[in-house]
């Protein structure tokens, strides 16, 4: 059991670390690392997964997520955009072309990510609603 932790604690630091880079490098995703991240911390670590949720960069985007609010719209665009971008640009120029079957299963992956972050609700930041003066009905 102590093995299995570790290397979820491993897998999450790594997750983290690659979400880092997704920030700075536009071809890497950072929501789906962040994810994983979160993920590989609650089944291994509740210091590390209570820090991630409390942290100043990414604790409210996550805590959104967790609570089923979804996530930005903004994001979801990138990152399915990104998705795409990657996956063709790797088809087209990068993979040969006895490798076709390759192709396939990053286009079958492509999809499945796809449809999981559509289903995934979208966040939508709404200004508060005017309360009512207290004791009126309203107009």
């Amino acid at each position: 059991m102590k093995l299995k932790k570790a290397l979820l604690i491993i897998a999450g630091v790594a997750c983290l670390v690659l979400a880092g880079i997704g920030v700075l490098l536009p071809l890497l995703p950072t929501t789906p690392f962040l994810l994983l991240a979160a993920a590989a911390f609650l089944r291994s670590s509740d210091r590390l997964y209570r820090w991630m949720h409390e942290n100043r960069v990414f604790g409210e985007y996550l805590r959104r997520y967790r609570d089923g609010l979804g996530i930005p719209l903004a994001s979801k665009i990138v990152s399915i955009s990104l998705i795409w971008i990657t996956l063709i640009t790797s088809v087209v120029f990068v993979m040969p072309h006895r490798l076709l079957w390759v192709g396939a299963v990053l286009f079958a992956i492509g999809t499945g990510v796809t449809v999981k972050l559509l289903r995934i609700p979208t966040y939508r930041n709404q200004p508060p609603s005017p309360s009512r003066p207290s004791g009126r009905p309203p107009a």
